[in-house]
């Protein structure tokens, strides 16, 4: 899709950047070009945001050895790679029903040592070990608010850790602490008529603030003016967030809805702040030891505004 639907025309006419909006509109495709497809191939993991069988969206990560994501179409990806059991997305993407009904599905793949991210979103089917997306949107996306971060290799260990998961429907005062000081997070929204969108959104620690256990909220930043997740948001209130453990590989994956608070007085005193996004806590699924990889402490993007 190389055109934005109404609720992304909607916020872009409220935020006043109708005009650049359309410049921004460049960067939509339906395919991968051949650099791109070079970049998907050395990356590691991939954030996926799609909705499970009850239609409760999620985002999450898929691993694997550089080279299981690739482009051999320039209108297709494929993983090979799948949800582990204890994954929210498990059942709608590994499920009996996996290989025949499509699941729309958005991506974003991030680079974290150089700052590189691309966004790509479609319609993912079950292929033996793994999943082929029928590519409807590629979007090339600007580095901001992404935080540095290289590769370490896993400490030896005499044997590997159990992966657990708990749920629940509020966060826990540990949620809440990883929460308050995270420098990254991921959100997958949809459309009106279900087309998935995964997005990064990125801060120094402390740009996402816990205001009860059901509640977080944070500020939404100066960006490329598409507005394709509160856009979303402006016709869908459902949202999916995932917040990575770099150091542990553990996940915290929540589900709900959000809004956009648009009150100049409310995001006023928070410094960077065009506008203020509140998130209502419905589901909780934290997993630890969810993923192989390993990263070094971050060195925070120049863009990132300071927090109060």
């Amino acid at each position: 899709m190389t055109t934005y639907h109404r609720g992304e025309v909607a916020v872009q006419n409220r935020a006043g950047l109708r005009e650049p909006a359309e410049f921004s509109r460049g960067a939509l495709g339906n395919t991968v070009p051949d650099v791109a497809a070079a970049f998907l191939a050395e990356q590691p993991f991939v954030i996926l945001g799609a909705a499970d069988l009850t239609g409760r969206l999620w985002a999450t990560q898929l691993t694997g050895a550089p080279g299981f994501l690739r482009a051999p179409q320039p209108q297709v990806l494929t993983l090979d790679a799948l949800p582990f059991p204890e994954d929210p997305l498990a059942d709608a993407l590994t499920g009996p029903a996996s290989s025949a009904v499509p699941v729309r599905t958005g991506m974003i793949a991030i680079e974290p040592a150089t700052r590189r991210r691309m966004r790509m979103n479609g319609r993912a089917l079950r292929q033996g070990a793994g999943l082929r997306v029928e590519l409807d949107q590629v979007v090339a996306n600007c580095p901001k608010y992404l935080q540095k971060r290289s590769r370490q290799a896993p400490a030896l260990r005499s044997a590997p850790h159990t992966r657990t998961a708990t749920d629940g429907t509020a966060l826990t005062p540990a949620q809440q602490q990883t929460v308050t000081t995270a420098d990254t997070f991921f959100i997958a929204t949809a459309s009106l008529q279900g087309d998935a969108d995964a997005s990064h959104r990125g801060g120094n620690p402390g740009f996402v603030e816990v205001l009860s256990p059901t509640l977080l909220r944070w500020p939404d930043y100066t960006g490329n003016s598409m507005f394709l997740t509160l856009g979303n948001l402006a016709v869908n209130p459902a949202a999916g967030l995932v917040f990575p453990n770099w150091e542990t590989g553990s996940l915290l994956h929540l589900s709900g809805t959000a809004r956009t608070d648009w009150d100049t007085r409310a995001s006023a005193p928070i410094p960077g702040a065009q506008r203020l996004v509140e998130f209502t806590v419905e589901a909780v699924r934290e997993i630890s030891h969810a993923s192989p990889l390993r990263w070094s402490a971050p060195t925070y993007s120049r863009f990132n505004p300071p927090t109060r």
